[in-house]
């Protein structure tokens, strides 16, 4: 077995994040089409008639590509359903990620692979028995420990229990990303208090709020400080990545749909990394510390390793939202690229740019370019230290650059900038 056996699962939900997947070193992206999926609500996903560009673009790059159809479906939506699965079908999709058995059967009839969803909650011998007549992987419940992991995967073995490709079924196991407090996702709490659910792709995260507890008998009311009681750390595995490969798992798959292509290029690339170093015997304390200061640039409610390790009750987020190391403040837009002589004309809209600053230039196309400023030089040809708002500045770039890409210059999140504009 090589490293290159072991698949990079990347989470997109636009074609920047699809090209920084390919960036960062990932084997297989997974998306959603249209509402039927569990991050509708949360991304912008793709629609049936972007499938011909997003297959052109992964056998280009040899991706593998999996559609998320892993919602509560209802008989109204059956014939959405069967729609994308003929169009998955109809451009080489590679597999669908599924739990509802319409699905299931649906796929099967129209000889499409089939992957089981986290919704489908596996976490035993019977499940994977059951489930291997229809699909060639499985991601396991993230509530398992690794021995319980490494007890399936063995067994898979030891028993000879292929998929319908006829090859041993796959075992997949969350690695990195946002954790939901409820067992394998199925949460019911925003459907409750906000009618929207989360089992329809529509979760508006009640759990990540702050929480007051009251005493019904005396009204006594108490503030749960600094301690986000039912929103879960992120989960971070790159620390545990040894245990997790020795315990028999080849697919590691990360969660962000939602998330930014930076995120998607960074977590990507760090997991890509250490899976690599693992099997060239350089998987060392030094490099997990470099990989987990990149990890906590983008996105993330602060890290923890899950239930992998045997814990029995997680870890809670201490601050709301986002508490990455790094932000990025919007500057403008690429008007113009000079390919011969590798020169990139921005329009400065939003926060002025400023020599030796590090950026990041988004486009659907380019992904995620990093770099920094080496120099600037303004529309008349003046070389000058800062582009101010409202200018027409040009830079060097190593790599091609459209018309278009969104340019932002990354700071220290802790930073005050003044008259900083962000988006």
């Amino acid at each position: 077995m090589t490293a290159y056996d072991v698949e990079i699962m990347a989470p997109v939900g636009s074609y920047e994040s699809l090209m920084a997947a390919i960036q960062g070193g990932a084997d297989s992206v997974y998306f959603g089409i249209g509402k039927l999926n569990m991050r509708s609500n949360s991304s912008k996903n793709f629609t049936l008639d972007d499938l011909k560009q997003i297959s052109e673009i992964a056998r280009e790059h040899g991706l593998r590509t999996y559609i998320t159809l892993n919602t509560v479906i209802y008989d109204e939506e059956l014939e959405d359903m069967r729609q994308i699965v003929d169009a998955a079908k109809a451009n080489n999709i590679t597999a669908i990620i599924a739990s509802d058995q319409a699905v299931i059967q649906y796929a099967t009839q129209q000889g499409m692979e089939i992957h089981m969803s986290t919704q489908a909650n596996i976490t035993n011998m019977g499940a994977v028995k059951y489930y291997a007549q229809f699909a060639d992987v499985m991601v396991t419940a993230r509530e398992l420990n690794l021995n319980q992991v490494k007890y399936i995967t063995t067994q898979i073995k030891e028993q000879n229990i292929t998929g319908p490709s006829g090859k041993l079924v796959q075992i997949e196991i969350f690695a990195h990303g946002a954790l939901c407090m409820a067992v394998s996702g199925k949460c019911y709490l925003s459907l409750d208090n906000l009618n929207s659910s989360a089992n329809r792709g529509a979760c508006l995260q009640p759990c990540r709020r702050k929480y007051i507890v009251k005493d019904k008998e005396s009204d006594l009311e108490l503030e749960i400080d600094n301690e986000y009681i039912m929103s879960p750390k992120d989960l971070n595995t790159v620390a545990l990545l040894d245990k997790m490969l020795d315990a028999g798992v080849r697919v590691l798959k990360l969660e962000g749909r939602g998330r930014s292509a930076e995120y998607v290029k960074t977590v990507a690339s760090v997991y890509r990394e250490a899976v690599n170093a693992w099997f060239d015997n350089e998987y060392t304390q030094e490099k997990i510390d470099e990989w987990n200061n990149r990890l906590a640039t983008v996105y993330n409610r602060g890290f923890w390793d899950g239930y992998y390790m045997g814990r029995k009750m997680g870890e809670w987020t201490e601050n709301y939202g986002n508490q990455a190391t790094k932000r990025k403040l919007y500057v403008g837009k690429v008007t113009n690229y000079f390919k011969k002589i590798g020169v990139a004309e921005i329009k400065v809209e939003a926060n002025i740019l400023q020599l030796n600053e590090e950026i990041k230039i988004l486009g659907p196309t380019t992904g995620v370019y990093e770099d920094t400023v080496s120099e600037i030089r303004l529309d008349d040809g003046a070389v000058v230290t800062e582009a101010p708002k409202g200018s027409i500045c040009s830079i060097k770039t190593s790599d091609i650059l459209r018309r278009g890409d969104k340019v932002y210059k990354v700071v220290d999140a802790d930073i005050t900038v003044p008259n900083l504009v962000q988006r």
